[in-house]
């Protein structure tokens, strides 16, 4: 429990955590940031760490000055570190299979992975481009395209430009917006926004099919 309040303190308060670890870690900064969106994108039992939210304030901080990180480094780094992660999810995908997934499972939950291979279904290969935008099924997408046996050449492709187009664009606007005086006076709720944004389509997605049947 205690670790649940402690994760979603974390996340609520990214650009004030972010800070700190800056002071305390300086340079060590982009490796922890490495290792976070690595390990969301790259285990499929870490769906919680966030990812949205941290690219956003890190380019906030950035624009801020004064932390002795670079943008571009930055976005290199955690590019690297999303493609890669996506790239260890497929094949740990590929050679576990389906049957991680069970209904007593609280994190692995055999509902996320029918939510996430209806996704493909419709989607195709596009899936694994669209999924980065959308927490959770970012972190299972790549674990079901590799049970669902995709070529690794057509993955890597939109693996690729998934991780480029999701760092990219969220540390950019982080960087462009993170520091108007009305983003950093509600932090907290943008963040809530961008949570609540990036599970939209998935929300609206599931209705939709009910709806249907």
């Amino acid at each position: 429990m205690e670790l649940i309040r402690a994760l979603i303190d974390f996340v609520l308060h990214i650009d004030k955590h972010l800070v700190d670890i800056v002071s305390q870690y300086q340079t060590w900064t982009y490796l922890i940031l490495f290792i976070i969106i690595f390990a969301e994108t790259g285990f499929v039992v870490t769906p919680f760490l966030p990812g949205d939210s941290l690219l956003f304030a890190a380019g906030a901080l950035i624009a801020k000055g004064n932390t002795g990180l670079d943008i571009y480094l930055m976005a290199i780094l955690l590019c690297v570190a999303a493609i890669l992660g996506n790239t260890v999810n497929y094949f740990l995908g590929s050679y576990l299979g389906v049957k991680v997934f069970k209904p007593e499972n609280r994190i692995l939950k055999i509902d996320y992975y029918l939510k996430t291979q209806d996704f493909f279904t419709k989607h195709g290969g596009k899936a694994v481009i669209f999924s980065r935008f959308l927490p959770i099924i970012r972190t299972i997408a790549p674990f079901v395209a590799g049970i669902g046996k995709m070529p690794l050449g057509k993955y890597t492709v939109y693996n690729v430009v998934g991780g480029l187009s999701w760092v990219i664009s969220f540390l950019v606007l982080g960087y462009l917006f993170g520091n108007l005086p009305i983003v950093k006076e509600n932090f907290t709720i943008v963040v809530f926004g961008i949570i609540i944004l990036s599970v939209l389509p998935a929300v609206y997605a599931t209705i939709a099919s009910r709806f249907k049947k």
